[in-house]
């Protein structure tokens, strides 16, 4: 008998029928916020595993920068390769490379193993995270994606800030390697819930491996090289690194350009809604780890803040966000994401602008509602920037978009946290320049999503909706 293919829901199906939507929803709920603190968690460890690995401080902090930099290569190869496999199925095999790699912490002895077990962690994530935007598309009627999408960022922002809580209390009860076991209830939970996610059609297009290869290169050298040159390595090794990874990527948009499904997005960055939104989703990631990054220096150097209160004072930043992104969400499906994205980004620049210049003594109080202020406008911008870029792209190239999406995001940090390196080697990381430049970014942001108020600009041409959503839902 031969072998048929799971159901597949159909390109017009209009989402998930309830109560199978619920349970696709609480899928990838568990499963994103798994990733995102497994992903954190680390953080609070380090110190701890430096100590019981005999290692230094230095050489420690790459079980971190190992996972972002994996993270940042394989996102877009990922997304390509869902698209082959289906989605689901890349969904659920990358949550379960994430939960085997995340056992195979307890047996970690040495930190060459454990920085292995790491990358493969990386592995499983981008796995599940280069997809989840597109199972979030097809789980939605196209008049929710923005909820959805809403709903996913405050998943996102809650489980960044519950992972160093989470992390500290089971360093205080159990060995370090429990840290990194905390998420497998989510992982368990999110593959038992897997089976209502929707069976997406599977593209019979070959995978281009050379194609994939190159993205990883790129991303890998040119980041790698950039955190390379902030973290006092050899100035000549640094730009060599970052030259190859230059030269690589220029041959390798070139050869995307002719690739009927490219791996780096090019056929949705020559949208101009997509290559504004992507360009304004970047510089407002790069501004907001800029701020978010740079503040504990300056409230313990300037203002002689404790860890604790450092802590406290930034914590309305999450907390605003959880409130403000489902809701404008939301509103995205009814109000044009230019015009949020506008109304955000003229929220952060005020915030950034009066947390540049605090008062010379600042109380907890001062800084609490400047950073709550901050983080409503950063919540304004990104989940309708976010919808607006998956809703404008095919619904065959869902996954791209979905890629694109969590991509931006990745590099975006990393290149906020690489800037805060930097100004902090200039000698002004711990002071008023940066929120001054993170408020020029969001200027940048702001602007870019204005100009997608254009109907030249906001209005796909009838060629590129073919297989879209309908025009009028993407705003």
């Amino acid at each position: 008998m031969p072998r048929t293919r799971p159901l597949a829901l159909p390109a017009s199906t209009d989402g998930l029928p309830t109560p199978r939507r619920y349970a696709a929803v609480a899928a990838l709920c568990f499963g994103t916020a798994l990733v995102i603190i497994d992903g954190g968690v680390a953080n609070v460890a380090l110190p701890t595993i430096a100590r019981d690995l005999g290692v230094d401080s230095a050489s420690v902090v790459a079980i971190v920068t190992v996972y972002q930099l994996m993270l940042v290569m394989l996102m877009l190869p990922f997304a390509g390769l869902g698209e082959r496999i289906g989605l689901k199925r890349m969904y659920q095999v990358g949550q379960l490379i994430f939960t085997i790699a995340t056992l195979l912490c307890f047996f970690a002895k040495s930190l060459p193993f454990l920085l292995v077990v790491r990358a493969a962690q990386a592995v499983g994530a981008a796995g599940a995270l280069a997809v989840a935007s597109a199972l979030i598309r097809q789980t939605y009627p196209a008049q929710q994606l923005g909820r959805g999408l809403g709903i996913n960022s405050v998943i996102v922002s809650s489980s960044a800030a519950a992972a160093p809580t989470i992390g500290g209390l089971v360093l205080s009860i159990a060995p370090w390697p429990w840290v990194f076991a905390s998420a497998i209830p989510f992982a368990i939970a999110s593959l038992l819930l897997g089976r209502a996610l929707p069976d997406t059609p599977r593209r019979d297009r070959r995978f281009d491996v050379l194609g994939a290869v190159m993205c990883a290169a790129m991303f890998g050298l040119i980041i790698g090289g950039a955190e390379s040159a902030v973290h006092g390595d050899s100035p000549v090794v640094s730009a060599a690194i970052v030259a190859i990874g230059v030269a690589i990527g220029i041959v390798y948009v070139r050869r995307e350009r002719t690739t009927p499904s490219p791996i780096l997005p090019v056929d949705l960055l020559g949208r101009p809604v997509i290559a504004l939104s992507t360009l304004g989703g970047f510089t407002a990631f790069v501004a907001s780890m800029t701020l978010l990054l740079s503040t504990p220096f300056r409230l313990t150097h300037e203002f002689g803040f404790t860890a604790a209160a450092v802590g406290a004072a930034i914590a309305p930043w999450p907390l605003t966000n959880m409130i403000v992104a489902p809701l404008t969400g939301w509103l995205s499906d009814r109000i044009p994401a230019g015009l949020l994205g506008g109304i955000g980004m003229a929220i952060s620049i005020t915030a950034l602008l009066l947390i540049a210049f605090m008062p010379a003594d600042p109380g907890y109080f001062d800084i609490a509602w400047r950073m709550a202020l901050c983080g409503s406008g950063f919540g304004t911008f990104l989940p309708p920037n976010a919808r607006l870029i998956i809703g404008s792209a095919p619904r065959t190239r869902a996954a791209a978009a979905g890629g694109l999406v969590s991509t931006v995001r990745l590099v975006g940090q990393t290149t906020g946290a690489t800037l805060v390196a930097a100004l902090l080697a200039l000698g002004v990381g711990s002071g008023m320049a940066p929120p001054l430049v993170a408020a020029g970014l969001a200027l940048v942001a702001g602007l870019c999503s204005l100009a997608r108020l254009r109907p030249s600009i906001r209005e796909p041409r009838a060629r590129e909706t073919d297989d879209a959503q309908p025009a009028a839902s993407v705003r």
